[in-house]
């Protein structure tokens, strides 16, 4: 194990229905592996079930969302429940924490002793009883309140692989001929350096798939990044390397290997270390451990190590040969508006090393996912595995405030983009300028594609090409919108939205898209 210290996400809400408008984020953040500080308000403790303005049973409410819930009783567990409540939050597998605060904790003395004891005398055994009940807790309620303690951060612990399970994947990555390595989202997490991560991948020379959070981390041009033909890729490898990713539905549960590979698998949470590896596959090794320390001294284990040219020379011919085709896809017209794909390789050519890329949508971003390519690491965020639609202005918003230097867009689908749509107003009022780019195709296609194959029937799927630039302008912020007229100067068009965010006013582009195959097929279950 080893201790480390990082930074993590603290939300406050008030009680009952601001804690319960804070499920699906925190269930978000539990997938998405996020360290995450939720300080709730909870009703008083003496009037817990006695009918009291928002008063809910909290605490069992996000027992299976979080890694810990707990209420704090007195003043004094106030400091101790935060540090461990924060320590816990970033420790092992990072994940979320709740931790409740009822009003009698929070207000000062004086507040709480006149609600408690109130005005009128006691009266009687039964009031003297209650008047020293009551006393009796106040006294405990703040006793020790005003002394002073520790409120330096505790440490955290994250699991480490052994030497013995890294020799033993260097010796059967070093018997290998056709090794893949696929790096998620986990293994950006610290204490390893994102840049610490990227040289030692660049070291082994093994070829890899990034997903999730995990893209950017190798530069657009790097020989050994690879984007198009996974399933193919997977296939055929001798040795795969699951270096934070699961096996999930995002990688069809295990059943893409080829047969006879050796599989490693490495992460920091054994239930998702083995996930489905009972029904459609098994870990030659399985390491228990943090992801990107685990590469790191694995590179360090193997120096001078070279991966076949001939492996990585066939998949990089097949990466050119699939980016032709879809150069010469994005060429064809669609029925009516913009083609999607030129569309996005636009914007691809004219990123900023220095940008930001927010995904929040089905088919439009899941287009995007092959066709633009972040420039950093880090500068990807999406909804993650549990497919949270409606993220995407509450992430720009934090991405542009953490890095206000850098040029922050939002790809949203027309249908994820409801849920947003109002954000413009907190853009503007709070000054934030960011851009989105909706892929406005009057449809939810990721449901339509499934649903219009199986059942005939695209209802409840289907939109209307809507002036959604219009809306954000009602908002204070710039609008711009582009169909099928404007394809010969959508370079100009994108421009003059990054022309129009540098001057500081949130921009919202409304591009008219058409429908095409490039997705055909494609169901996330």
């Amino acid at each position: 194990m080893v201790s480390i210290s990082c930074r993590i996400g603290v939300a406050v809400v008030t009680a009952g229905p601001g804690v319960t408008n804070t499920v699906t984020a925190v269930k978000n953040a539990q997938m998405a592996e996020s360290p995450l500080l939720l300080i709730g308000g909870a009703a008083a403790t003496l009037q817990k079930g006695r009918g009291a303005l928002q008063d809910i049973e909290q605490l069992s409410l996000f027992r299976t969302l979080c890694k810990e819930a707990v209420s704090v009783r007195t003043v004094r567990g106030i400091v101790p429940t935060l540090r461990r409540a924060m320590a816990t939050a970033q420790s092992g597998t990072p994940g979320p924490v709740f931790v409740e605060l009822p009003i009698d904790v929070l207000y000062p003395f004086h507040v709480v002793h006149k609600e408690i004891t109130g005005t009128r005398s006691a009266r009687g055994l039964r009031g003297k009883v209650v008047q020293w009940y009551l006393q009796n807790y106040l006294r405990n309620l703040f006793a020790g309140a005003w002394e002073p303690q520790d409120v330096s951060p505790l440490p955290v612990k994250v699991p480490l692989a052994t030497e013995d399970e890294v020799q033993r994947c260097a010796e059967l990555l070093s018997r290998a001929t056709k090794p893949l390595v696929l790096v998620g989202s986990q293994a950006l997490l610290p204490p390893t350096p994102a840049e610490e991560l990227r040289a030692a991948l660049e070291a082994l020379g093994v070829p890899c798939y990034l997903g999730g959070a995990a893209r950017g981390l190798l530069p657009p041009n790097s020989p050994i990044l690879l984007r198009q033909n996974r399933r193919e890729a997977l296939r055929e490898a001798d040795l795969v390397l699951l270096a934070g990713t699961v096996c999930d539905f995002r990688l069809s549960y295990g059943r893409l290997f080829g047969r006879g590979a050796a599989i490693v698998a490495v992460n920091r949470d054994r239930e998702q270390l083995l996930r489905n590896s009972d029904v459609f596959w098994s870990a030659r090794l399985a390491v228990q451990g943090d992801a990107a320390a685990f590469v790191v001294r694995l590179a360090r284990s193997l120096p001078g190590y070279g991966c076949s040219r001939e492996w990585l020379q066939r998949l990089r011919e097949r990466e050119r040969s699939k980016e032709q085709e879809n150069r010469e896809k994005a060429l064809i017209p669609t029925e009516q508006h913009l083609n999607p794909l030129e569309l996005l390789q636009v914007l691809d050519e004219l990123l900023p090393p220095e940008s930001i890329l927010v995904a929040d949508g089905g088919d439009f971003v899941g287009t995007a996912a092959y066709l633009v390519r972040p420039r950093r690491p880090q500068a990807w965020l999406d909804p993650g595995p549990f497919g949270t639609l409606g993220v995407g202005g509450g992430f720009a918003l934090g991405a542009k405030l953490c890095r206000p230097e850098a040029e922050v867009w939002v790809l949203f689908g027309d249908g994820s983009l409801g849920y947003s749509l109002v954000e413009f107003d907190t853009f503007v009022r709070h000054k934030v300028p960011v851009i989105a780019l909706v892929g406005n195709d009057a449809c939810w296609s990721q449901i339509a594609r499934e649903q219009v194959a199986l059942l005939g029937s695209g209802v409840a799927c289907s939109l209307q090409y809507l002036g959604y630039h219009l809306v954000a302008e009602a908002l204070g912020a710039k609008g711009f919108v582009v169909g099928r007229q404007d394809r010969e100067r959508l370079g100009s068009v994108i421009r003059a939205a990054q022309d129009s965010c540098r001057g500081g006013r949130p921009v919202l582009l409304n591009a008219l898209i058409g429908r095409t195959g490039f997705r055909d097929g494609s169901i996330s279950v």
